[in-house]
């Protein structure tokens, strides 16, 4: 994709950029950032999104790629090194760290390209550095040479550590020779000028065994060296310079070495730019919920909730796109309305998006082929050649119209401004119909009438506004698509204050088209406005039904609980008295027996144990009647829709809505519930309970599909067959949105039904329910109108 320069300027990419690369951790990566382009053409920006999502994934797998702290760009160090033929050892070390880094990163993308084919076209640019990573090796890390660099640099240091030890022993004699210590102003040596010395007194300079080296600015320090060391001093300067001249030799040849080798670093050098940019694309992407749009064959493109980066926490998300339905957007509304922001962030989503980077916008942005992007916007007036800021945007527009064709964008900001409002209508109609007949993609903004009349009455033209809250007399920045934008000059100015009388005579200035035209608008705002009102509340009476469904549930599933708890613990203790009583009895009838007691006795004995086998019995027919509830309720043949029903454990009844497998969609009162099948009985139609007259109240739904699935405790191989099945069917149905209920657990199964969602096309938007909806045990699928 080209972009023009000024385009750049005006859509401000240079002050976005610094808010990416400030997550670079080098130099390399955020000369990376300034120097990105859009990508040339469709395939390679497909090939930038499949790396940086290759390398994203890898790092949320398999943690972070190697890296090099301190990796600094070594192109301006090989650049002059072509004039002067030298590298120093510092600069040498950090291509060292360059190189060494480079090979890493080559066995690392290497052994996954079975997994990430893409790698291959990183690691191709990488070469093998073996030999020079060995041969820089006799530099230490602080960019000095190792006296094993050579045997004679070896020899060299080796005389001067000898020296300096003969140099430091005769030093010592002289500080402690009573007639040369009292001229001393200091008892230590110093080097000065390369030499060894001593600072002597100013007293005694005459007196001194020795000769001046150097002086203090001031004159009142003075260096001397002593005569006994002369001999000494010229041995150790001559070392010294021997040791300079090898430590030079070694490091050409190095130079030579490396610059042979000058294209496959500087390549090493791109690639490694390139991936410390992506790392830091994927933590502005982690920390600010930028995403990557999904790449269209067409010319268009559509973001959902973008946002303006420089404008921080107070962008307000916006859904804008253009190329589907029509491929002019004419944007209408009045000045300071957030016309000219919508237009800067979608052609910054553009620009950011072809470069391979995520962009500021919500899952489901979508961007398509798009050749070259052409905008004016604001105030470029050309001072160098005396334009005025009209005949600049005239001159400007002038090249946009030869150079625009059918896969290019173009964005006009305040078209028909800064001339005539008549002219200047005339000729902004004239602009949007050149481009129409050559299918430009354009977004244009506008607060003439007869441009949004135009724009009204020309198929493949759309029209939008930004809202506008007259009660604060500040924009929204909402895009309306479909309804034209209001100039509100008339109200504003009554709300500021201005006479009633001044805004009346206004009034009658404006011709009875242009008032028809400002109450259409009007009109349509009121509509959009109760819609709105009735959609909020139509939602929010589904939440509270929901809500309703989702307590009567509970509350089935607790009575349940606590009845069977109940229960169970009735019959044992029912169970455990009959035991004990029984054996009470038979020990006492046979001590009667046994005494030969009277019969009455024994028949009142029998009599009472037989109560207590009344009591066992009971208990365990309510056992056996349970047991033959769910044994009837768990024949599927036997329920059908309409049946009676009763929920085993509760004493109301309910009516069989839809047999779904092991799963029962039944009317309970005003909630519709799913209950498994094992919990439910077949009531007899002389037991159903006659319902008194009531009135109902209805909610329009889809017919025959529930507004939620279950999957909870399902392997994955069982539950996202059932769950795509279910999209598909709710989606046909009408749903705008439908719950899955995946539970929380490892998280594992919520991860796959995110993906599933993900490349579903007709799904527009997946979040986690709300602290009221299930929290992270659900997910909320909203679908394509």
């Amino acid at each position: 994709m080209f972009a023009e320069k000024a385009s750049y300027n005006s859509l401000e990419i240079k002050k976005i950029i610094p808010l990416i690369s400030k997550y670079c951790r080098s130099e390399i990566g955020e000369e990376a950032a300034f120097a990105a382009l859009p990508a040339h053409n469709f395939d390679e920006l497909r090939t930038r999104q499949e790396i940086f999502l290759s390398i994203e994934d890898y790092r949320e797998k398999k943690g972070e790629l190697p890296w090099q702290n301190g990796m600094a760009p070594v192109t301006p160090m090989l650049a002059e090194a072509d004039e002067t033929g030298f590298l120093t050892g510092e600069e040498l070390l950090k291509i060292r760290h360059l190189i060494k880094l480079s090979m890493k990163l080559k066995e690392i993308l290497n052994s996954e390209k079975e997994k990430y084919p893409v790698f291959s076209l990183i690691t191709k640019e990488i070469r093998d550095f073996t030999d020079e990573i060995e041969r820089l090796s006799v530099i230490d890390d602080d960019g000095r040479l190792y006296d094993s660099a050579s045997e004679k640099l070896k020899n060299v240091r080796e005389k001067i550590k000898e020296l300096r030890e003969t140099i430091r022993r005769k030093g010592h004699a002289l500080i402690n020779d009573p007639s040369i210590s009292g001229m001393l102003q200091e008892r230590v040596m110093t080097i000065r000028n390369g030499r060894y010395t001593f600072l002597v007194r100013p007293d005694a300079l005459s007196i001194f065994p020795g000769t001046v080296v150097d002086r203090s600015v001031s004159g009142n320090s003075v260096y001397m060296e002593p005569n006994s060391m002369i001999r000494l001093n010229n041995e150790f300067t001559s070392c010294r310079n021997s040791e300079i001249y090898e430590e030079q030799r070694i490091l050409r040849e190095l130079t030579v070495r490396i610059q042979k080798k000058t294209k496959g670093i500087l390549d090493a050098e791109k690639v490694i730019g390139t991936i410390d940019l992506f790392y830091a694309l994927s933590e502005k992407r982690r920390l600010e919920r930028w995403t990557m749009p999904e790449l269209s064959q067409k010319t268009n493109f559509s973001f959902k909730k973008a946002r303006h980066p420089l404008l921080f926490d107070k962008a307000v998300p916006i859904d804008i796109g253009c190329g589907d339905k029509y491929r002019i957007l004419v944007i209408t509304g009045p000045n300071t309305g957030g016309k000219t922001v919508a237009l800067k962030t979608a052609g910054v989503c553009v620009i950011l998006g072809w470069m391979g980077f995520p962009i500021p916008a919500a899952e489901g942005s979508v961007l398509g082929i798009i050749d070259e992007l052409f905008a004016d916007i604001g105030d470029e007036q050309s001072i160098e050649q005396s334009l005025s800021t009209f005949s600049a945007h005239v001159k400007h527009v002038t090249e946009i119209l030869g150079g625009a064709g059918p896969n290019s964008l173009v964005l006009l900001d305040e078209l028909g401004a800064g001339t005539d409002p008549e002219e200047g209508a005339a000729l902004g109609i004239a602009i949007l119909d050149w481009l129409r007949e050559k299918k430009t993609l354009v977004l244009a903004t506008t607060h003439h009438n007869p441009i949004k009349r135009f724009a009204l009455a020309t198929a493949s033209i759309e029209t939008a506004s930004v809202e506008f809250d007259i009660a604060t007399l500040s924009p929204t920045y909402k895009i309306l698509t479909g309804i034209p934008g209001r100039s509100n000059a008339l109200l504003i100015a009554g709300k500021l204050g201005m006479p009633r009388e001044v805004i009346k005579r206004a009034e009658q200035a404006i011709s009875g088209k242009e008032i028809s035209m400002e109450d259409l608008i009007a009109e349509l705002h009121g509509k959009r406005a109760k819609l709105e009102r009735e959609s909020i509340e139509v939602e929010n009476s589904l939440k509270k039904l929901e809500k309703l469904k989702k307590d009567y549930e509970e509350k089935v599933k607790e009575i349940e609980e606590k009845r069977d708890t109940l229960i169970a613990k009735a019959d044992k203790k029912a169970l455990s008295i009959v035991k004990n009583a029984e054996d009470s009895a038979r020990a006492l009838i046979k001590n009667l027996e046994s005494a030969d007691a009277e019969s009455t006795a024994r028949r009142e004995l029998e009599k009472k144990r037989s109560h207590f086998h009344k009591i066992e019995k009971s208990a365990d027919q309510r056992e056996e009647k349970k047991i033959t509830e769910q044994s009837v309720a768990a024949k599927k043949e036997i329920l059908k829709e309409g049946d009676t029903v009763r929920i085993i454990g509760t004493k109301g009844v309910a009516t069989v809505l839809q047999v779904k497998g092991k799963k029962i969609l039944v009317q309970a009162g005003p909630a519709e519930v799913e209950v498994p099948i094992t919990k439910l009985s077949l009531v007899p139609q002389k037991e159903i309970p006659k319902a008194p007259p009531s009135v109902q109240v209805k909610v329009s739904r889809p017919t025959g599909v529930p507004s939620e699935i279950m999957v909870r405790g399902m392997t994955i191989d069982e539950a996202i067959p059932m769950v795509e099945q279910y999209l598909d069917q709710a989606y046909r149905a009408g749903y705008d949105t439908v719950t899955v209920i995946h539970g929380r657990g490892e998280g594992i199964l919520r991860r796959e039904v995110q993906e599933l969602c993900k490349r579903t096309p007709y799904i527009i938007e997946h979040n986690l329910g709300g602290p009221h909806d299930g929290g992270y045990g659900v997910t909320i699928v909203r679908f394509r109108k």
